[in-house]
């Protein structure tokens, strides 16, 4: 882990000025329309209201609910329907044709790059963000994904809180809540630590096809040797909320917008890292190479890396954004939350999802597959 949230939000906030080639660029995008496909929660009113108030280009957006969802669409058009797609950053690696090559087209230089923190930009090449050698994603925001609890029932301290006790605990029989393809990696965390399935804190389900069986293989058999602590599966951020809501669980591995959106409707509901180390993704914006917008495609983008847009992406969903001096336009809230989860041990203790190798995906939708069947 390179840079920390908290160390992002402490950094310069002052925005980078965009040069006169981009407000050119801009100017001459000022009409037509702009097709993106973003996940559920990330371009809301305020965010669309503005860009096209802005800019006098019409947004066509349609929405995903999971990284499978985005790349089937974008498959099934040979890239050809959208301009601007936001896909997780470890996915770079499905985007490709039959030939191997990504759908994704180079970054233009007309797009202003200088308004990502550096570090993040760097730190995106070895998660997947280029294609021979270009720069082809541009990281958009990041978070994370660990433990959403309701303390009433609960009262587990944050020090002694573990993906370990989605199964463990009596409190959570049946009121447990978690996305199938990220609970055998949280579990696999959680065994790794006590040594029951020995994985180099996962990392070998990327290193070969028999490491990445017998890895999960063992993970999943021990999941369902605990299913009776299932309660609810998730796989967007609606379903995610309404686990808890509406289906009663007590505790859930979610996204950080989960917990930290839950617990301002209700303080009982906290979010929090668990002590083997919080799961962290990257989110990311491309161009699509048979783009039939790509000017509006370069303005839209550059609307994005806005410091305000990103404060109100911040305000609106509870990810961070990646881009310089967005952290001074969220919210009080926001920050208090971010205080309250992202402790100095917490950021020093995370985990990144890598770039996807090839048998990954395949071979991790087989174990998936068992426990969503089971």
């Amino acid at each position: 882990m390179k840079l920390t949230r908290r160390t992002a939000m402490q950094l310069t906030a002052t925005a980078v000025a965009a040069p006169a080639i981009l407000r050119a660029h801009d100017a001459l995008a000022a009409s037509g329309s702009v097709k993106v496909l973003a996940w559920q929660d990330y371009v809301q009113p305020n965010i669309a209201e503005a860009f096209e108030a802005e800019t006098g280009i019409t947004l066509d957006l349609t929405t995903f609910g999971s990284n499978d969802e985005a790349q089937s669409i974008v498959r099934a058009s040979n890239g050809g329907d959208f301009d601007v797609v936001f896909p997780s950053i470890d996915t770079a690696v499905n985007y490709l044709d039959e030939n191997g090559d990504s759908y994704f087209a180079p970054v233009p230089e007309t797009v202003n790059m200088d308004a990502i923190y550096p570090s993040f930009l760097r730190d995106s090449v070895a998660l997947g963000a280029t294609h021979a050698g270009k720069q082809i994603l541009l990281p958009h925001d990041w978070g994370t994904e660990g433990l959403t609890l309701n303390r009433a029932a609960l009262p587990i301290a944050d020090a002694d809180l573990s993906f370990g006790d989605l199964f463990t605990q009596e409190a959570a029989r049946g009121a447990a809540a978690f996305r199938q393809k990220s609970v055998i990696m949280g579990a696999g965390l959680y065994l790794d630590a006590t040594g029951e399935v020995p994985s180099n804190r996962m990392l070998d389900v990327y290193k070969s096809e028999d490491d990445a069986r017998r890895v999960w293989g063992a993970i999943t058999q021990w999941i369902l040797a605990h299913k009776e602590n299932i309660g609810a599966f998730w796989n967007n951020a609606t379903e995610a909320t309404a686990a808890f809501k509406d289906a009663g669980c007590v505790i859930g591995q979610t996204w950080d917008t989960t917990g930290l959106l839950l617990n301002r409707e209700n303080p009982d509901y906290v979010y929090r890292a668990p002590k083997e180390g919080i799961i962290t993704w990257m989110d990311t914006m491309g161009i699509l190479r048979d783009a039939p917008n790509p000017e509006q495609a370069v303005a839209f983008i550059n609307f994005m890396l806005k410091p305000e847009t990103g404060g109100m992406f911040a305000n609106n969903t509870g990810y961070n954004s990646a881009v310089v001096g967005a952290a001074d336009y969220a919210s009080d809230e926001f920050k208090r939350q971010f205080n309250e989860v992202y402790t100095e041990e917490v950021l020093g203790n995370m985990w990144w999802w890598q770039a996807s190798t090839p048998f990954f995906d395949p071979i991790r939708n087989e174990y998936v597959e068992i426990l969503t069947n089971a």
